[in-house]
């Protein structure tokens, strides 16, 4: 066979596969096509048959819904009616009382208009009477009172008077007696101890080898610590002990605590000196908080300024003719309360009044003024109650007195500062005397502070080096020396020591 026949054939016979592929493929397609479209039918009738269904459950739900709410709307439909009917019952009923009081009150200002008309007819009647007994009589009411009260004088006046004297004597006899033994039930109620304070303080030591180091090389140590705290330090034979001198009693505690404190750390040198007496400071200031705080609860006062009761507090180191002013104040308070519930007072005002009636004394020493205008401007710069500042106002007699309580912290100061041993007028005068020495050195200008030392033979006065020189320093020792001896009256001598030290301080960093 040739070959193009060959060739022919062979392309003939692959044109014939490729026609039969394709035709085979159509079939194919035409049979997916169909299968499709059946399952595309079966799910649209699954599909209807499905929202059938949910439709006819949605109908019923909304049916029985609707029967439910006919139901309820039904039931208030009745509830309202019946709700109705019992009001319309009820305002049938408050028109019918309406109409009873109406009827009652009309009556009532009927019976009004008859007693009125019944007491003008009685009042007329009364006084047509007093006028014909005031014709017949031939003089009026008031001269006939007069005439009778002249005959009952004229004839009974020895008897009134006998009469008068006896109660008046009677009643005085009375309340002295009344008044005697509410001041013994107070007096015998509260019988408190009474302590005297004193001017030196000991302080123990664990051995005689520390007063060398209080001392310290040429006495620097001892002259730093009486200078930062300001008292006078002994240090005698006396073994195991020294003793803190000074007239003002916190120096001597805060002298004391910070020395106690030296010892126990053993590093005893100017500089841990300052720091210590500044930290003792500091407690005694907590120690003075607390002191006021227990005062003011033990006499049951409150409602006081936080700021009044810290003052209060200061009075613990204070004496008054060598009683503690704050146990005085405290004794105060409790009589004021016995006389107070005595006598029917205000027990609160009575109490509080008494407790704050020195707090001017706790100041005294900065303020100028008397302790009774001193605690009046600090009470009522701190809100304390008016009734308050005027019961303890008269405690001296400086002020009028306003109030019963005021008298009655006035009799307690006299019942707790005069019962024997309480008070020591010579310590007092003292204390007063060496308060004026530091006073008239303060006053000089470059004066930083000054101590008196020594049960005031010394005043020790430290300038402000910045301020005052060595001529200048010799000046004011001269000044304060002439202005003790004019202002002051002392036996022997007094020693003016006047000290200007330089410091300079720098720190390397």
């Amino acid at each position: 066979m040739p070959l193009q026949a060959i060739l022919f054939l062979t392309i003939l016979s692959g044109l014939v596969g490729i026609a039969l592929g394709y035709f085979l493929r159509w079939l194919l397609t035409l049979g997916k096509r169909g299968t499709l479209e059946l399952e595309i039918k079966r799910k649209l009738l699954d599909a209807q048959e499905e929202a059938n269904k949910i439709t006819t459950d949605a109908e019923k739900k909304a049916e029985k819904l609707l029967e439910e709410s006919r139901r309820e709307a039904k039931e208030k439909e009745d509830q309202f009616k019946k709700t109705e009917d019992r009001l319309i019952k009820k305002e049938s009923f408050l028109d019918t009382r309406q109409i009873d009081i109406d009827k009652e009150v009309e009556n009532i200002k009927q019976k009004a208009i008859e007693i009125k008309e019944i007491r003008e007819a009685t009042i007329k009647k009364n006084e047509e009477k007093q006028k014909e007994l005031e014709r017949i009589a031939g003089m009026n009411m008031e001269e006939a009172k007069e005439n009778l009260i002249k005959i009952a004088e004229k004839n009974y006046e020895e008897d009134i008077l006998i009469r008068l004297q006896k109660i008046e004597q009677t009643g005085k006899e009375k309340l002295e007696k009344k008044a005697k033994d509410i001041l013994v039930s107070a007096i015998h109620r509260y019988g408190n101890a009474v302590s005297s304070d004193v001017m030196a303080t000991s302080v123990n030591i664990p051995s005689d080898d520390i007063k060398g180091k209080i001392i310290g090389k040429e006495g620097r140590n001892i002259k730093a610590f009486e200078r930062a705290s300001g008292v006078e330090v002994i240090i005698d034979d006396t073994p195991g002990t020294i003793l803190i001198s000074s007239y003002d009693p916190v120096r001597r505690q805060v002298a004391r605590l910070a020395l106690e404190n030296l010892i126990l750390d053993g590093r005893i040198q100017p500089a841990r000196i300052e720091e210590f007496v500044e930290k003792a400071k500091k407690e005694i200031n907590d120690i003075i908080k607390e002191k006021g705080e227990q005062a003011v609860f033990e006499v049951g006062v409150y409602n006081l300024d936080p700021r009044i009761i810290s003052i209060l507090g200061r009075l613990y180191f204070r004496t008054s003719y060598g009683q503690n002013v704050l146990q005085h104040s405290v004794e105060m308070a409790h009589i004021a309360g016995m006389l107070a519930e005595e006598l029917g007072a205000d027990v609160s005002v009575a109490k509080a009044g008494a407790l704050l009636h020195d707090i001017g004394k706790a100041v005294d020493h900065e303020i100028p003024g008397t302790h009774v205008e001193i605690g009046m401007r600090i009470l009522q710069k701190f809100g304390a109650d008016q009734r308050i500042i005027d019961a303890m106002k008269s405690h001296h007699e400086e002020y009028p007195y306003e109030t019963v309580e005021s008298i009655i912290v006035q009799v307690a100061d006299s019942i707790s500062g005069s019962r024997p041993g309480a008070r020591r007028d010579t310590i007092e005068n003292y204390l007063k005397r060496l308060s004026e020495l530091e006073g008239i050195a303060n006053r000089v200008k470059g004066v930083e502070k000054s101590y008196a030392i020594q049960a005031g033979r010394e005043v020790r006065v430290f300038v402000n080096p910045e301020e005052v020189n060595d001529i200048e320093a010799r000046n004011i020792a001269r000044n304060i020396a002439l202005e003790i001896e004019k202002e002051l009256k002392y036996p022997g001598e007094i020693k003016v020591n006047v000290i200007r030290e330089s410091r300079v301080i720098e720190y390397a960093r």
